[in-house]
């Protein structure tokens, strides 16, 4: 996919113009902790505000879920630590399905913006310096793009914004990343929210929640069957790949 500063008889953009999307969310990170809004993202803050939040949900059911996207999607472009709490507060003030639909719409949001944005300021810079690896790697990666985008969804293991930003480097189509993101994210994050939907009664017991102890081997080894069976295509055919030569 080709971006406009690339389109034949247009000069490129000046390197400042492409980097403000990057600098906007730098700016909005240090806004984030100089204003101490980290302090907010905890089970602890959760606990204490629990009371008003089910009040306001009760009461404004549809602003809060709208205001819990915006957030979401916030949280996710700028890359601000918390996001296991806001997916366990999902599940906590809209139940299983809603906190999950929420959760999966302002992730995906979130995270087509820092593609967006990365893809504007580094892709045509990174790919000039780095040489022809890298465009070997694109070439492989590009071939099974949704499949390979999948099994880094699937797979907790892989931190959330390094595949936002590594994606346009390796020239993953928007649509692409679009659809593997949502697609991807949905099982751990129903995982989580469902966990999330039993937060109140551990508060109430006034228990200490363990994030640990949730997730049993018995989930983690289902995600990591999903992340193989999205191997599926790719295994498929790479085999037809070398049968053909063969013969």
């Amino acid at each position: 996919m080709r971006m406009p500063d690339q389109i034949e008889g247009r000069p490129p953009a000046p390197l400042w113009r492409r980097l403000l999307p990057l600098a906007a969310i730098g700016a909005g990170i240090v806004t984030f902790f100089a204003l101490g809004l980290d302090d907010y993202l905890s089970f602890e803050e959760l606990r204490k505000h629990r009371s008003e939040l089910m009040a306001f949900v009760a009461g404004m059911h549809g602003e809060a879920i709208l205001l819990f996207v915006l957030a979401y999607a916030a949280a996710t472009a700028f890359s601000v630590p918390g996001a296991i709490v806001l997916t366990l507060s999902g599940g906590f003030l809209f139940g299983a399905l809603e906190g999950t639909a929420a959760t999966v719409i302002g992730a995906t949001a979130g995270a087509t913006t820092l593609f967006i944005a990365a893809r504007t300021a580094l892709g045509d810079t990174l790919k000039a310096k780095a040489g022809p690896w890298l465009a070997k790697l694109e070439a492989g990666f590009r071939e099974n793009a949704f499949s390979y985008l999948l099994v880094l969804r699937l797979v907790p293991a892989f931190p959330f914004f390094a595949v936002n930003l590594a994606a346009p480097i390796l020239g993953v189509p928007l649509k692409t990343f679009v659809l593997a993101t949502l697609i991807g994210i949905i099982p751990g994050t129903f995982v989580f929210t469902s966990i999330g939907a039993g937060l109140g009664s551990i508060f109430d017991s006034m228990e200490e929640f363990s994030l640990k102890g949730a997730l049993t081997p018995e989930v983690l080894t289902a995600l990591a069957g999903l992340s193989l069976l999205s191997l599926l295509p790719v295994i498929v055919k790479k085999a037809k790949a070398r049968r053909a030569v063969r013969l």
